[in-house]
C-alpha cells in the first residue's frame, strides 16, 4: 500500500538506531547526489536536497532527535516555539562534506569557489587536495553482504510517484555478556598436579575476536517510488544490509519490478491495452 509521508529516517535512508556516523556518512552521500549544482534545473533534486538537510539537521543533534524520537514532528514545533536549541551545528554544507573527508578547511574554502559556476566531482577534489588516499582506502574496506529485494510497484506509483513500506527483518550485532568458545588458535600450558608431576591441558583463546552476537530484528523501511522509474531500477538503503565483524555492513537493495495490472500493460514508457471491438 503507498503511503505519502516519510520520516527522517526515510529522508536518509538509515534505520531509526543509526549511529551517528551511520547518518552522517548517509547524509554525505545524499547530499552529494542530490546537490542542485549537479543537477541543475531538476526541480524534484532541490526538493530533495532541501528535505534531506532538515532531516539531517534535527538527526544530528542529540537534543532534537530525542524529542523527534518521543513526539515526532509535532514535538519539535512545539520545541521551537519555547525557545529551545540544540546543541548540534545543524546540517551540514559542501564544506562540511570535504573538510570531514580529511581536507584541509582553508584549502576548502579556496575550492569552494570553483564549485560556484561548475561542478567537480568528489575524487577530482580530493586528488587536488593530496587526499586521494582516502578514497584507497575506502576501496579496502571489508563489507558485508548486500541485500537484494524484488519488490513490485503499482502502475501508478511508477508514474505518479509514491512510497511503500515493507518489512525487513536482518541479523544485528549484540554485545553478548560472558565467556564464548572461539576456534582462532588453541594455546598448551602445563599445570603441576604433584612433585615432579604436570598435566598438558589445551584450551582455546581468543585475542581479536569481539565478545558479540547476532540477532535478528525487524522494521519497517519505506521505499521512495520516484515518477518513471523503470524495471530494474534499485532503490538503496546504505549500510543496511548483513553486518558483519570486522568492516561495514553491506547495502540493502530494492529492485523495481512492475505489478501486474488489471488494464494496461507497461512496455517503456508506453502503456498497452487489449480492447475487444465488435464489428456488427
Amino acid at each position: 500500500m503507498a503511503i505519502r509521508w516519510k520520516s527522517y529516517y526515510d529522508v536518509l535512508q538509515v534505520p531509526k538506531g543509526a549511529s551517528d556516523e551511520h547518518i552522517k556518512r548517509a547524509y554525505r552521500k545524499l547530499a552529494l547526489k542530490y546537490h542542485p549544482d549537479k543537477n541543475p534545473g531538476n526541480d524534484e533534486a532541490t526538493r530533495k536536497f532541501a528535505d534531506i538537510n532538515n532531516a539531517y539537521e534535527v538527526l544530528s543533534d542529540e537534543e532534537k532527535r530525542e524529542i523527534y524520537n518521543k513526539y515526532g514532528e509535532e514535538g519539535l514545533k512545539q520545541h521551537a516555539a519555547n525557545g529551545g536549541r540544540g546543541g548540534g551545528g545543524g546540517g551540514m554544507n559542501m564544506q562540511d562534506i570535504f573538510s570531514q573527508s580529511f581536507l584541509d578547511s582553508h584549502r576548502v574554502s579556496k575550492c569552494l569557489k570553483h564549485l560556484r559556476n561548475q561542478w567537480i566531482e568528489v575524487d577530482t577534489i580530493l586528488g587536488f587536495f593530496g587526499g586521494g588516499g582516502s578514497t584507497e582506502e575506502e576501496e579496502k574496506v571489508v563489507k558485508g553482504d548486500d541485500v537484494i529485494v524484488e519488490l513490485e510497484a503499482t502502475l501508478e506509483d511508477l508514474y505518479m510517484g509514491g512510497s511503500m513500506k515493507v518489512w525487513r527483518e536482518k541479523n544485528v550485532i549484540k554485545p553478548a555478556p560472558g565467556k564464548r568458545k572461539c576456534n582462532c588458535r588453541d594455546e598448551v600450558y602445563h599445570r603441576q598436579i604433584g612433585p615432579g608431576m604436570f598435566q598438558q591441558m589445551t584450551e582455546q583463546v581468543c585475542d581479536k575476536c569481539p565478545n558479540v552476537k547476532f540477532e535478528r530484528e525487524g522494521y519497517f523501511v519505506t521505499v521512495d517510488i520516484e515518477k518513471g522509474m523503470k524495471d530494474g531500477e534499485e532503490v538503496s538503503f546504505y549500510e543496511d544490509g548483513e553486518p558483519i565483524l570486522d568492516g561495514e555492513p553491506g547495502d540493502l537493495k530494492f529492485r523495481i519490478k512492475t505489478a501486474p495490472h488489471a488494464r494496461f500493460r507497461r512496455d517503456g514508457n508506453d502503456l498497452h491495452m487489449t480492447v475487444n471491438i465488435t464489428l456488427s
